[in-house]
């Protein structure tokens, strides 16, 4: 997908997508959210205004709190590319998302997502 539309997509649009593979797999929103939170350092109120205002991607990196430096341990195969070697910095946020996301649904233990013991 070319990087302006990915730009212009909505988190929004692709937040029931995550809450549904997560769902589809017994895992909870809660969860989903504490990633997401973990991740971008957004509390359930910003995340409820994020997906109220329909926020780009691009503002909802832009705008996170508290990026979580540990994110960057974040590694392995999203789509046929390794993460740990995207250079494009939002699109690399976004595959870290979906890596988490995938990790969240594969049943992976939460201390484990959050590379507590990392």
């Amino acid at each position: 997908m070319p990087r302006h539309r990915i730009h212009a997509m909505s988190f929004a649009s692709v937040y029931p997508h995550y809450v549904a593979k997560a769902e589809k797999k017994g895992r909870t929103k809660a969860e989903l959210d504490r990633i997401i939170s973990w991740h971008t350092g957004y509390g359930p109120d910003d995340l409820e205004r994020i997906l109220a205002d329909r926020t780009d991607f691009e503002t909802f990196f832009a705008e996170a709190p508290a990026l979580n430096p540990a994110r960057l341990l974040v590694a392995g195969l999203i789509c046929g590319v390794r993460v740990e070697e995207i250079e494009d910095p939002l699109m690399r946020e976004i595959r870290i998302m979906d890596k988490l996301v995938d990790e969240l649904a594969k049943g992976r233990k939460m201390e484990k997502i959050l590379r507590a013991a990392e």
